[in-house]
């Protein structure tokens, strides 16, 4: 028994072992972020897309020269703009870099692609993922 005792003790240490998230656990999680929103855009439905967003009146849109803040704001702007389907269409991602700021931000630039009936459209965009109360959600966004 006494010989047995230092092996369970081992096995005890090494399988209570836990692990930090890495860099790559986040970006996977921001990436699946991402690939959310493309499936909400897609289905019209814009509360879903605003989902990887930060729901606080701080959050910042910058677009068309112009800067919105919050989240309720930044909702009611997508769904006036893009009210039917036919404005939404099929949205594509296409992420250039995904860099680490620091432990709980990144941001992300990539491209945007929209396949509609009101006619394709496409841009850039800069986003910086934040990481709030466990969660990563979008704090500010620039597109154009």
């Amino acid at each position: 028994m006494k010989k047995a005792l230092p092996i369970v003790l081992l096995f005890l240490v090494f399988s209570c072992k836990t692990t930090k998230p890495t860099a790559m656990d986040d970006v996977a999680e921001i990436r699946n972020i991402l690939n959310q929103q493309q499936e909400a855009w897609s289905n019209n439905d814009m509360e879903g897309f605003m989902g990887g967003y930060w729901q606080s009146d701080k959050l910042t849109y910058y677009s068309g020269g112009k800067i919105t803040k919050g989240w309720h704001t930044t909702l009611a702007n997508y769904k006036r703009k893009y009210p039917s389907k036919k404005e939404t269409g099929k949205l594509n991602f296409e992420i250039a870099d995904i860099t680490k700021i620091n432990k709980d931000a990144y941001w992300v630039m990539g491209s945007y692609f929209l396949t509609r009936d009101a006619g394709n459209a496409n841009g850039t965009f800069m986003i910086i993922f934040k990481r709030i109360n466990g969660k990563w959600k979008i704090i500010g966004d620039s597109s154009c």
